[in-house]
């Protein structure tokens, strides 16, 4: 028997022969179905699926409308859906770099609405949801979703106790005792509970997008040719 050698990945992304294994034949893999799971995407593969980093400027552009519209249209406040285009960017682009995402849209959303004076905790706050999407970007499945869960309310809750402390550090809107810090806290409870309802729901919806979209391209790519002997 003859067998022809097939094109598979190699550790550096790199096509190179693949030899035969007992019992199985060799097959041609597809660019989307060829990467491994663990490996961010270069900027080559994404401009190659242009589809993510396009779905993933529609989810910035929402997030920044709704940052700027949400008042006037009465809904609660913070309800966002920052953190759920984070999480959306993040698995999406399978990068790192995606993490800048809510960042983006503080930065265009504050040059209307300006800055506060705890802008640095804010800031910062984002940053860490940033983080935690970024430790999820290469799950699957049913971790997928529980990271989701996980950042959803981890990011909330964070964002609430460090930016309510920003708020009485900063503000002078509280005294500077613990009593004051307190009622900081029991002050923003209504904020979270909306953040925390909306994420709960977001950012796992983001999860089932990202999902689809890789299932859409699964079922988009060649089937597999098997080599003849």
């Amino acid at each position: 028997m003859d067998p022809r050698d097939v094109l598979t990945p190699s550790s550096d992304g790199r096509d190179e022969p693949d030899r035969d294994v007992p019992g199985r034949d060799p097959v041609r893999r597809d660019p989307v179905r060829r990467d491994p799971v663990r490996r961010d995407l270069t900027v080559r593969e994404l401009a190659h699926r242009w589809w993510r980093p396009a779905t993933v400027v529609l989810a910035l552009a929402a997030a920044v409308v709704w940052r700027l519209v949400a008042p006037g249209l009465g809904a609660p406040p913070n309800l966002e859906i920052a953190t759920a285009a984070t999480f959306l960017a993040v698995l999406l682009l399978r990068n790192r770099w995606a993490a800048v995402v809510p960042f983006a849209v503080v930065a265009v959303s504050d040059a209307v609405l300006g800055n506060t004076q705890i802008m640095w905790f804010t800031w910062s706050a984002w940053a860490v949801v940033g983080a935690g999407a970024i430790l999820a970007r290469h799950l699957r499945g049913p971790g997928r979703y529980a990271a989701a869960l996980g950042v959803g309310v981890g990011g909330s809750l964070w964002f609430f106790a460090w930016t309510n402390f920003g708020v009485w550090l900063l503000d002078g809107l509280y005294p500077s005792t613990l009593d004051g810090l307190l009622a900081s806290y029991v002050a923003g409870v209504p904020f979270l509970r909306t953040m925390l309802l909306g994420n709960l729901v977001l950012v796992p919806f983001a999860a089932l997008l990202v999902g689809l979209v890789e299932r859409a391209e699964t079922a988009a790519s060649p089937a597999p040719a098997v080599a003849k002997s």
